[in-house]
């Protein structure tokens, strides 16, 4: 099993202020994602697809992923996105990180605007 490195939110705040090309895949709940996202407005792509839906969407992702982007898969701690991010390596996807403490984190380093839960 691969072991994806994970990205701090700082070090992805930054990676967003730069030209370097980032997919955030959102992999929480419906409802965890109605009431806190990570605004993408500086990625290429914020893509929602909830963890237990996975396997049969993977494919969407081909229509978005770009040679030498990275995807930065997160929820709301970091385990969920960790599994997720584990298994698209495992599908021969490259350049995935996992932020680390995932969403609750950036909310607590980076935007204190995204509310906590």
């Amino acid at each position: 099993m691969p072991n994806v490195a994970g990205i701090e939110p700082r070090e992805l705040d930054e990676m967003l202020g730069t030209p370097a090309q980032v997919i955030l895949l959102d992999v929480r709940e419906p409802d965890e994602r109605a009431f806190a996202a990570i605004a993408g407005a500086r990625a290429i792509a914020d893509l929602f697809i909830p963890i237990g839906k996975l396997r049969e969407q993977v494919g969407e992702l081909g229509g978005v992923l770009r040679e030498n982007a990275f995807l930065v898969v997160y929820c709301h701690h970091g385990m969920r996105s960790l599994m997720a991010a584990n298994w698209l390596a495992e599908q021969g996807l490259n350049n995935v990180l996992n932020l680390t403490g995932g969403i609750d984190a950036w909310s607590a380093e980076v935007d204190k605007a995204v509310p906590r839960y």
